[in-house]
């Protein structure tokens, strides 16, 4: 449990500082990602890439 913390942790700071110095590459990247997992029906990566979108357009 402490070693998913620690890599989500990674990878929100990976995010964070990529969508800091590029934010509409990061952007269209999820938005690209959300229509794979929709069109793939895998609703979790949809749902995923949907949920980390708003939050890095809640933060800029």
């Amino acid at each position: 449990m402490p070693l998913l913390r620690g890599f989500r942790g990674l990878v929100e700071l990976a995010l964070c500082t990529l969508a800091q110095s590029q934010p509409r590459v990061v952007g269209i990247l999820l938005l690209l990602t959300v229509y794979v997992g929709i069109r793939a029906r895998k609703v979790s990566l949809a749902t995923g890439a949907a949920v980390a979108f708003a939050l890095l357009m809640i933060q800029a």
